[in-house]
């Protein structure tokens, strides 16, 4: 594997496309876009040639021997071993399938599906205006092509699909129109806040347990987690007992 290329040197030590690469990871992903560029790059160099002449500065002045720096080394340090021996102590315990389906048995309401519909709605301000769109539907155009060229949802795009959602997820009176229509059957104009909708009910799923094999990763994830908490509470505990713990409140 061939060595990345060297963009600096400062004293001796080199900082590296890795170098870079690793800075901008450290940042996350949106605040890394802004330097996805050859100027951007250059401000990441300098800004790490900064960092570093600050670091050889703070070493010649002996600021490392600053007791007030030891202090906060020593508090970073302790952080950091607190959250090691967290990991350490979780890291080897995991969930067989077993047991995540034994959960799941025993608990069987948490995991229920709420009732959902899949509908699409065309959206305008006017409530002759929707019975007009409507005629124009009964006579043959289709309801995806009346939302594009009507609608001011932003869903017209989509000829005025929503998707699936669930009760309490739109205004009441959409809601109410939604639920109580048979599927495939268009509804006469709906008032709300926003104007007047004609609705087109695609899909309706009834109320139902969702299958283990649906969940598993959650299942899973919700088994491990009530295992992690059970091993530190019982590792606590046990410490507990090993040091000297007095608790004024």
């Amino acid at each position: 594997m061939s060595e990345k290329r060297v963009l600096a040197v400062v004293n001796g030590k080199e900082i590296t496309e890795d170098t870079v690469l690793k800075f901008l990871n450290d940042l996350g992903p949106q605040m890394a876009m802004q330097f996805q560029s050859p100027e951007g790059m250059k401000r990441v160099v300098d800004e790490l040639i900064n960092q570093e002449v600050m670091y050889l500065d703070a070493k010649e002045n002996a600021l490392d021997k600053d007791e007030n720096f030891i202090k906060e080394v020593e508090r970073v340090k302790e952080g950091l071993l607190k959250q090691y021996a967290l990991n350490q102590l979780l890291s080897g315990i995991s969930v067989t399938e077993g047991e995540a389906l034994e959960f799941y048995n025993e608990n069987k309401e948490n995991f229920k599906k709420p009732e959902t519909v899949v509908a699409s709605h065309i959206l305008v301000e006017e409530e002759e205006k929707a019975k007009e769109i409507i005629k124009e539907i009964e006579a043959g155009m289709s309801f995806e092509d009346a939302a594009k060229n009507y609608s001011t949802c932003p869903s017209k795009a989509q000829g005025g699909n929503l998707g699936e959602f669930g009760r309490g997820q739109m205004v009441p009176e959409f809601e109410d129109a939604a639920f109580n229509m048979e599927v495939n059957s268009i509804s006469e104009p709906i008032k709300t806040q926003f104007g007047y909708h004609i609705i087109k009910l695609i899909n309706k799923n009834a109320e139902g347990l969702s299958s283990f094999d649906e969940i598993k990763d959650q299942v899973t994830q919700q088994v491990l987690g009530t295992k992690q908490q059970q091993a530190y509470i019982n590792k606590t505990n046990e410490l507990k007992q090993k040091y000297e713990v007095k608790n004024n409140m």
